[in-house]
Order: C-alpha cells, then structure tokens, then sequence
C-alpha cells in the first residue's frame, strides 16, 4: 500500500514539473508576443526590418542584427560541424580505447568552460592576430567570433554524435569485421547510414546554441550595426543587440525593438524543436 502511494506521489511530481516547464515556456511567448503586439499592430512593422538603426533619428531596424547573426552563426555552424563529427568518429570507430576516454573527457572540460572565457581569450589572442594578419580593422570582427564560436559548439556537436555513433549495436560491427570489412568501410556502410539523422540532430543543436550564445558576439564581433561584406567586418547579433539595447529606457521604441529581436530567437529555438521532432519521427 504504501509503495503504491510512493508510485503515485512520484508519478504526481514528474506529471507537475512537466506541467510548470510546459507553461514557462508558454508564458515566455505569449510575453514575448505580448510586448511585440504594439510594434506588430501598429502599422510600422516593416521599419523594424529595414537596415537602419539609429534612435536619435527615429529609426529601429534590426535587419543588420538579423543579418549578423545569420552569418556568425551559420559560419561557426558549417566550420564546427565537420571538426565535431570527424572528431566524434575519430573517438569511437578509430582512437583505441584509452586515448578514446581521454579526448572524451577533454571534450567534456571544454563543454564545461564558461563562455565568458572564450571570450576573455580570444581577446587578448585571436583578436591581435586577426588583426595583424589582415593589416586593417580592430580584430574584432566576424572571423573573429565565428572561430570561437565554433570552438564553443565544437564540444555539443562532438559528444552528441559520439553518443549515436555508440548506438550502433555491437553485432552489426562484429559481423562487418568478420566480413573483412576496415574501418573505413564500416565507418561508411554502417555508422553513418545508421546514425546520419542523430548526427543532423547534434548539427542543429550546434547550430541553436550558436544563435543563442550572447557572449562571444558581445565581446569579440565589434557589434557595429551594419550589414556585413566581408569576414573582417565588425557586425552585431541579435543576441548582443538585447544585451546592449536593455539599458534603454523602458518606453522608448528602442527597448520596445528588443521584444521583436526576442520572438525571432523564440520562433527559431520553436523550428529547431520542430525539425527535431521531425527527425525522430523518421528514425522511427
């Protein structure tokens, strides 16, 4: 009897906090889209997406934020997936067992690293290099960050993939070794026909954590409001546009932006989700 209610009182706890997460996620959208209403109703949604940002003159437009954060991002995404996944592979088909658990657990450390001291590093080492090596600009630019924002979802992508390239069963890799099958042709007739859409699904949480990732941007993409040429323009996120634009005053239609650029990441992190699912379901 009182096992049973120990089960109950147990299964009641999990079936809350379900609940209470469920519902603050729900509650930071509708906020979101509470505060972004104004903007969206009021006629001048479109100046909110045009390239010019300056408040002295009245104008908001976060496209050169949306357009910095698309390029940091999808760049680091693109340079950090094939280092990850090629490192993911190195560590469970080809390492032996020993430097396997070491590199895994460097892996692990560097997950650990708070994003503030990539930054911090960057700073004071990539930042006079990328500037000396191109002769013009401060360093602190797009190539900059995307290097150390790549190397901050290097360890995601990495571990991630490892874990579904561990999902092979053991069978299948013995029967391909009895086969005569190397490395290589294990690697490409088994691992990756088994495990691709687990190894996607470690590339678009790489790629969502370098959306969200305020840090690095903030301190190392020169957080100019501008629509990036090239990869020694300084350029400004969504992510380091909030944190700068937070001290604006509470009325005015500079903080007010700040809900628009907030739904956006929302309704990203949402399809990210959704893309998710999606491959879960295919798996299946």
């Amino acid at each position: 009897m009182k096992q049973r209610k120990l089960e109950q009182a147990t299964k009641g706890v999990f079936a809350l906090s379900t609940v209470v997460t469920g519902s603050l996620v729900v509650l930071i959208f509708f906020f979101l889209f509470y505060f972004s209403m104004p903007l969206i109703t009021s006629g001048h949604l479109g100046e909110f997406f045009s390239s010019r940002w300056d408040p002295d003159a009245h104008a908001f437009g976060i496209y050169p934020m949306i357009m910095g954060t698309v390029y940091i991002a999808m760049l680091a995404t693109l340079l950090a997936a094939p280092l990850g996944i090629s490192l993911a592979i190195f560590m469970e088909v080809i390492a032996p067992p020993l430097l396997s658990r070491f590199l895994r657990t460097l892996v692990e450390f560097m997950a650990g690293i708070p994003t503030v001291v990539y930054g911090f590093a960057a700073l004071f080492l990539l930042v006079p290099l990328v500037r000396n090596i191109f002769e013009q600009g401060s360093g602190l630019c797009i190539l900059t960050a995307l290097l150390v924002l790549a190397l901050l979802i290097i360890p995601t992508v990495t571990m991630i993939s490892q874990d579904r390239l561990k999902n092979v069963p053991e069978t299948y890799i013995l029967a391909a070794k009895s086969l005569g099958a190397s490395d290589v042709e294990t690697l490409f007739y088994l691992y990756l026909p088994h495990t691709w859409k687990g190894i996607l699904s470690a590339v678009v949480l790489g790629a969502g954590r370098a959306v969200g990732d305020t840090m690095i941007a903030l301190m190392v993409a020169g957080n100019a409001v501008q629509i990036p040429s090239s990869l020694i323009d300084s350029a400004r996120t969504l992510t380091s546009h909030i944190a700068l634009v937070t001290a604006a005053d509470y009325e005015s239609k500079s903080f007010k932006a700040i809900f628009i650029c907030g739904l956006i990441l929302f309704i990203f992190s949402a399809w990210n989700i959704l893309f998710l699912r999606i491959l879960g379901r295919l798996k299946r």
